[in-house]
């Protein structure tokens, strides 16, 4: 056979790889098709890495099959032992993987210097560079969200740091194109991958979500100029989609939370007082489980907020048996999820899917705001800053403007919550101090169970 025909096969499945990878993330964007999506584009990207082998030329057979036993094996694993409460940063630290998969490509790529054009060796280097940022940034991330990094740490003159490091990096990586010199090389990733981590570590955990986004966004533009270098369609077509879907769901979330991406890089949330910030006062009224179980069972209507304290007391199952129990109660009840709960985009969703909770039970902010104010009882699952009523008062919160769920507008609010802190983002909450507010204290799963066994006692 032919080396033409050789590439008109490859081509082809490129192009089917192509259908397969816009097939699966267009069937992603509903809980209903998703498991298919996913299907779908793990079946585009096998037949994009067996199609690899077939390329005219391609050597070391050996050394490609060991790195997909060895990565495929970890993967597996991982993604079969992972609890869903790490599953942000198995998300983060695995996105971080891709990046530096694309910036290692481009470093060989430059050291070479076998780039096509001029254009290929310049989308060669910003590849490298957003890359090696979001390979850094990926890492620092799972770090926070790991519990490793605890707090989000400010340099002094931390914007002017992060504006004079990105213009020495892009300076050092024009160089490096020009020069193609060995030391040149690795000075740009050095400094690629200490602005990564400078970016980073002021981010707090209200906008981490934004922020892992962000960098899917980068490793997915990452990969799509590498495959443009290499001349190879897969990895631009793989590229141009995570990173197109990326950016729009970053633009999403950052509209969410109505903060523009600048902020959340130049003006993260840290959790410190500002100065101005108006003081939380009055006092936190705690209830019963039982008598919270008698406010449920004799609602008309309940809506049900989750945080990520549902994920961390693995408290999805119970909140379903919750949800059967007052079903047969004759009690309509919703979910509501805010765009940004939880570590990662659609982390909440996720953890309803996993406990079978019915699709058309959950509804987004904008579907479900306005009824908050016909709720008997509104339950906080773990959530904090989504249920904030400061960002609609207080101009000097940080979190001021920005959309949240309406839950102080309910008859009744219930907030399950293991303690008394501030939560991740470190920002008090007045709906805690609200009149028709009662705190219901302890781990989300032992909590629920409770609610249940009086429930159960009711019926």
């Amino acid at each position: 056979m032919t080396t033409t025909s050789f590439h008109l096969i490859i081509d082809s499945c490129y192009f089917i790889v192509a259908l397969l990878f816009i097939l699966g993330l267009k069937s992603m964007s509903s809980p209903v098709t998703a498991r298919r999506g996913i299907i779908w584009a793990g079946a585009g990207m096998v037949l994009a890495t067996a199609v690899t082998f077939a390329w005219p030329g391609m050597r070391n057979y050996a050394l490609i099959l060991l790195a997909l036993t060895i990565g495929s094996s970890i993967s597996w694993w991982a993604g079969k032992v992972v609890r869903m409460t790490d599953m942000p940063q198995m998300v983060a630290l695995f996105n971080g993987m891709g990046g530096g998969s694309a910036a290692a490509i481009a470093a060989i790529q430059l050291s070479r210097g076998t780039a096509h054009s001029a254009i290929a060796i310049t989308l060669s280097a910003l590849g490298a560079l957003i890359g090696t940022i979001s390979f850094s940034g990926s890492c620092i991330a799972f770090a926070k969200l790991q519990g490793i990094l605890r707090k989000a740490a400010r340099l002094p003159g931390q914007n002017a740091v992060n504006i004079i490091l990105a213009t020495l990096t892009i300076a050092s990586g024009i160089y490096a194109v020009v020069s193609g010199a060995n030391m040149s090389i690795i000075a740009f990733f050095t400094l690629a991958l200490l602005l990564g981590v400078i970016v980073t570590i002021p981010i707090g955990g209200a906008d981490m979500p934004v922020v892992i986004s962000l960098f899917n966004a980068f490793t997915g533009l990452a990969v799509g100029f590498e495959g443009y270098a290499l001349n190879n369609p897969a990895l631009i077509i793989a590229g141009i989609v995570v990173g197109s879907a990326g950016s729009l769901l970053t633009r999403l979330m950052a509209r969410a939370m109505n903060r523009p991406i600048l902020n959340i890089l130049f003006k993260p949330i840290t959790g410190e007082v500002m100065p101005g910030t108006a003081l939380v006062t009055g006092t936190l009224k705690e209830i019963s489980a039982l008598d919270a179980a008698s406010i449920l069972r004799y609602a008309r209507k309940v809506i049900i907020i989750p945080g990520y304290g549902m994920a961390v007391g693995r408290a999805q199952g119970k909140v379903k048996e919750l949800t059967d129990i007052l079903e047969q109660a004759g009690v309509e009840f919703k979910f509501a999820i805010h765009p940004v709960a939880g570590r990662m985009p659609g982390h909440m969703n996720v953890l309803l899917a996993e406990a079978n909770v019915p699709y058309e039970k959950i509804f987004d902010l904008e579907e479900i705001n306005e009824e908050f104010s016909g709720t008997d009882a509104a339950v906080v699952i773990g959530a904090n800053d989504v249920v904030n009523p400061a960002a609609r008062t207080d101009k000097s919160s940080p979190i001021y403007g920005m959309p949240i769920l309406n839950a102080d507008h309910a008859q009744n609010v219930i907030v399950i919550k293991r303690g008394k802190g501030t939560g991740y983002s470190g920002i008090d909450n007045p709906l805690f101090y609200g009149d028709n507010t009662r705190m219901l204290y302890g781990s989300a799963q032992t909590v629920v169970s409770e609610l249940i066994k009086h429930l159960k006692e009711f019926m």
